[in-house]
């Protein structure tokens, strides 16, 4: 697979991007339970290569990838894995070459609002291949979109740095936790739009976010959910509910057993 993606790819940088597409199609896995995150991720890392050596290029297949024009796709199809892989690759490439970055976040803004957890889903990985190489930009960003951005900007906020693998930092920690408790408070006072989707679609993503934040920073984590139990509030003691029965905050029962107390 790899020589015939990396024939594809250099093909497609020529201007002839068809067959290339043609084959993301094809091995997408779509329709169906997941995509080939496999194949994206490699399509993403050989342009993050090439983007120093013809960046006009690479710019070019990846707009049409991510469909300049913005029209709509349709969900759990090929079409979806072509952008898909587009999404994924601005974020691999931009952390490369950083004159892209302007372009990127406004990108991923745009596509953090998209009706498909796919394409979020990408928004997040494209994301964290920016704060990998550039935390001191991409954690103001992201920060920007849990204290302005709307439902679905918050959730792609939220979920970005709540994976193990980007808290490798004091800094990122302290990041992750703050946009929790910056979520979860705007959350808090905007239960009247709680039956919208966007709404339901944050509510579930904090519903394990900040287990994962707690997990890494035991203290500080459990001090939030202890303070926002006191809040009385079915949308949030929901949310607590739900990251208290993660496995990783298993080794913690005292905290845990607290929580729950203030939850009765």
């Amino acid at each position: 697979m790899h020589d015939t993606l990396f024939s594809l790819v250099e093909r497609a940088l020529t201007g002839n991007q068809r067959p290339l597409e043609f084959y993301l199609r094809d091995q997408s896995r779509l329709p169906g339970p997941r995509p080939n995150m496999e194949l994206a991720n490699d399509v993403s890392n050989l342009l993050a290569v090439s983007v120093s050596r013809c960046p006009e290029n690479v710019h070019s297949l990846l707009t049409y990838f991510v469909n300049g024009d913005r029209k709509m796709i349709s969900s759990n199809t090929p079409s979806e894995f072509v952008m898909l892989c587009g999404i994924i690759a601005f974020g691999s490439c931009a952390a490369v070459y950083s004159l892209w970055l302007p372009e990127t976040l406004d990108l991923l803004d745009h596509y953090a609002c998209s009706p498909y957890g796919r394409i979020r889903e990408g928004v997040e990985i494209a994301f964290r291949c920016l704060l990998e190489v550039g935390p001191q930009d991409i954690l103001p960003h992201l920060m920007e979109l849990a204290t302005g951005g709307n439902y679905l900007q918050q959730r792609v906020a939220v979920a970005t740095v709540s994976e193990p693998v980007v808290l490798y930092t004091p800094d990122i920690l302290k990041a992750a936790l703050e946009m929790q408790r910056v979520v979860l408070e705007r959350l808090h006072q905007a239960s009247a739009d709680s039956k919208k989707e966007a709404f339901r679609q944050l509510r579930r993503t904090l519903g394990y976010t900040l287990s994962v934040i707690t997990a890494a920073s035991p203290d500080e984590g459990f001090a939030l959910m202890k303070q926002c139990a006191g809040w009385n509030d079915p949308n949030i003691t929901w949310i607590l509910r739900e990251n208290l029965k993660k496995k990783r905050l298993a080794k913690f029962a005292s905290h845990t057993e607290e929580v729950t107390r203030l939850l009765t």
